[in-house]
């Protein structure tokens, strides 16, 4: 089988098999369309953002859309889901209305978070993402608990609990590592290695650039995968996912990946030359799998132009939601935070 190169922060390379003989027409094109889908979410966030329709910190994920979709065709629907900040494109790869969520950013009560949390606490039960979360390196311990309330209730789901290379460097990485380890806890880890904490490259914060070494000193299973392969990440989740159900425990995935833009709307990108994105825009997982699909003729033109424009509306139509709903009500302020028993003191404190 053939081998290509992936990129690593390291300059170092890794060797993958080509596994596309291994996924068919249907995973492709959802892919596809699941990746532009994001790409253009974001796009068109980013429009808005600096048009302020909306405030708040904001956080992009245009280039990492491997990721997304291929922890979502490699789980089941039941498996729980927990990230950062940078939260927008896992809901939508698990399926989310991006109508609920441009709701959310524009803060209105028909968000998927009520208008509440804003980009960056997108939740959704129902397709059990368990949250974007502020505090940097929060969801790694967070996200164990939800593993372990799985084992405790005695189901095989799995929870997948994803991070920038910069939480990595937080001290309850390690604890949680420690604790999952000891009691074979159902959580895949993934690093969302995008080569920068903010401004700051992983080469000035460690000298072990090959982040999948963390979890080696608690012999737990690591490895590097090609974040800009959805195949690989499919694989790569599919492997961990199943030995964590038989009950063998975690897995940490360092997937390499690149944020073509910077690390919110607020950065200028100084530290980075445009050589280097435009070099990781080469591996553009978009156009890696349209390549796909166009060499083995599974869509005509015309069907890629359908996808094309069934992508705009969504996007469109989500933007005329969001600006056609209203803002929470004032009471609501006080819904949603404290419990029923404790809602009346509260309210009557407040007033």
């Amino acid at each position: 089988m053939a081998t290509k190169e992936a990129k690593t922060n390291d300059k170092k390379t890794i060797k993958t098999v080509d596994k596309t003989a291994k996924f068919g027409k249907e995973t492709y094109v959802k892919w596809f369309r699941d990746m532009l889908l994001i790409r253009k979410f974001e796009e068109k966030t980013g429009q808005l953002y600096i048009q302020q329709k909306f405030g708040g910190f904001c956080h992009l994920y245009i280039g990492q859309e491997a990721i997304a979709v291929g922890t979502a065709s490699g789980c089941k629907p039941d498996d729980k889901h927990m990230t950062a900040y940078r939260d927008h494109a896992h809901p939508i790869a698990l399926g989310t209305d991006t109508r609920v969520l441009m709701a959310e950013l524009y803060g209105r009560s028909t968000g998927c978070s009520k208008g509440k949390g804003g980009s960056m606490h997108f939740f959704d039960k129902t397709k059990n993402f368990m949250g974007g979360h502020g505090i940097v390196g929060a969801q790694i311990p967070m996200g164990t608990g939800v593993a372990f309330a799985e084992m405790y209730n005695g189901t095989d789901n799995v929870a997948f609990v994803s991070m920038g290379d910069g939480a990595v460097r937080q001290g309850a990485l390690h604890e949680t590592f420690n604790m999952a380890m000891l009691w074979k806890i159902p959580v895949i880890f993934i690093i969302e290695n995008n080569n920068y904490a903010m401004g700051t490259s992983v080469e000035r914060t460690t000298n072990v650039t090959d982040l999948s070494k963390i979890g080696l000193s608690y012999e737990m299973p690591s490895k590097i995968v090609n974040g800009m392969s959805p195949e690989d990440v499919h694989n790569a989740i599919e492997e961990a996912a199943n030995r964590a159900r038989r009950g063998d425990g975690p897995t940490l995935l360092d997937i390499r990946t690149y944020r073509y833009k910077g690390h919110s709307m607020s950065d200028p990108q100084k530290y980075r030359t445009k050589d280097e994105i435009n070099q990781w825009m080469e591996e553009d997982p978009i156009e890696h799998c349209l390549e796909v699909i166009t060499k083995n003729k599974w869509l005509t033109k015309n069907e890629i132009d359908e996808i094309n424009a069934w992508v705009k509306k969504e996007v469109d139509e989500s933007v005329e939601f969001a600006e056609n709903s209203p803002f929470p009500e004032a009471h609501e302020i006080y819904e949603d935070v404290y419990t029923q028993k404790d809602y009346p003191y509260i309210k009557e404190y407040l007033a």
